[in-house]
C-alpha cells in the first residue's frame, strides 16, 4: 500500500472514530511538521496561508494550481500524518476539477476540498464573494465524485470535503441544502464556511446530514468555541486555518522589532533545537548508516 492509500485509511478511521478532530493548518513542509511533532492526527493546506507564505499575496485566486500542487508535494513528503489539500474551486471547468482531484492524489493528500466559489475565490471570511448558481456548484462537485470513482478503479482514494460559501450570498437555508445534496452525491465531509452566531451553527448541526467541519478563524465571522462546545454541538472536525501563520507573523514581527532596536530576541530557540526540529540528526544518522554499509 502506498503512503497516500495508507493516509486516506488513516484519515477514514479518524472520520469514523469517536474522537473529536482538532486540525491545526499548515502551509509549508516546516509548519506540518511542527503539527505532526506536537501530536495532532492530520493537518490541512489553507490556501489562505500559503497564498500568504509562497507569493506573499491574499487569498484571492491569485496563487495556480500548479502552485499549490507543488507546495502540496512539499508538505506531503514531510508528514506521515493525512493532509487534506485545498483545491478551491478546482482551477476551471469540471474537466480541470478532475484533473485537481487526481492531481492532489498524485501529490500524496489524503483529502481535498472543493468550494461553490465563482473564480476568482475570496478567503471566506472576507469581502467580494460570489457562488456559482446551485446546479454548477452540483455539477462540480459531480466531477469531483467521478474524478474519485476513477481513482477507486485505479486502488486509489481520496477523502473529499465539499464546502459551500452561499450562507454569505443567498441564505444560510441555501447553504444547508447545497451541503446535504453534495453529501447525496458521495461528499465524505460537509463544510458550512462562516456562520455568523452560535444559533446558525447549531442550525448547521441539526439540519445538515453527515461529518460536519467548522472554521475557527480568530477574529473572523464565526464565533470561536472551544473544541467541547463544538463538539456538544454536532461537528466532527474544527480546522485553524490562521492560527499558525497569525502566530509566525506575531512573533516574526516582534523578532525584526527587536533587531530595529539593535537586540537579539529573547525568545527564540536555541541553535540544537531549531536543528533538530528541521531534521539534522535524522540526516547525520541516515548519511552514517548509508556510508557504513558502503565499507
Amino acid at each position: 500500500m502506498s503512503k497516500q492509500s495508507n493516509a486516506v485509511a488513516k484519515l477514514r478511521q479518524l472520520i469514523a472514530g469517536p474522537e473529536f478532530i482538532i486540525m491545526p493548518c499548515c502551509y509549508d513542509g516546516l509548519s506540518a511538521k511542527l503539527i505532526q511533532h506536537s501530536g495532532f492526527d492530520l493537518t490541512f493546506m489553507s490556501g489562505f496561508a500559503v497564498s500568504a507564505a509562497r507569493l506573499g499575496l491574499p487569498d484571492t485566486g491569485l496563487i495556480s494550481y500548479a502552485e499549490m500542487l507543488d507546495q502540496g508535494r512539499n508538505i506531503c513528503s514531510a508528514v506521515d500524518i493525512p493532509v487534506f489539500g485545498d483545491g478551491d474551486t478546482g482551477y476551471g471547468n469540471a474537466v480541470n476539477v478532475k484533473r485537481t482531484v487526481h492531481g492532489y492524489i498524485q501529490a500524496g493528500f489524503a483529502g481535498i476540498m472543493i468550494e461553490d466559489q465563482r473564480s476568482p475565490k475570496r478567503c471566506g471570511h472576507t469581502m467580494g464573494k460570489e457562488v456559482v448558481e446551485r446546479p454548477e456548484a452540483l455539477n462540480r462537485m459531480s466531477a469531483v465524485i467521478e474524478a474519485r470513482s476513477e481513482a477507486l478503479e485505479r486502488g486509489e482514494d481520496i477523502v473529499i470535503v465539499a464546502r459551500t460559501d452561499a450562507r454569505a450570498t443567498h441564505s444560510l437555508s441555501e447553504a444547508i441544502e447545497r451541503a446535504n445534496l453534495f453529501a447525496e452525491l458521495g461528499a465524505d465531509i460537509l463544510f458550512i464556511e462562516a456562520p455568523r452566531s452560535e444559533e446558525e451553527m447549531h442550525t448547521i448541526c441539526r439540519e445538515v446530514e453527515g461529518c460536519r467541519m467548522v472554521n475557527m478563524v480568530e477574529h473572523g465571522k464565526t464565533p470561536v468555541l472551544p473544541p467541547a462546545s463544538l463538539k456538544r454541538m454536532g461537528y466532527k472536525i474544527a480546522a485553524y486555518p490562521l492560527t499558525l501563520l497569525s502566530s509566525a507573523v506575531y512573533a516574526l514581527r516582534a523578532a525584526l522589532q527587536h533587531l530595529r532596536e539593535g537586540k537579539t530576541p529573547a525568545e527564540i530557540l536555541d541553535f540544537t533545537e531549531l536543528q533538530d526540529v528541521v531534521g539534522f540528526p535524522e540526516y547525520y544518522e541516515t548519511l552514517k548508516r548509508l556510508e557504513e554499509e558502503k565499507l
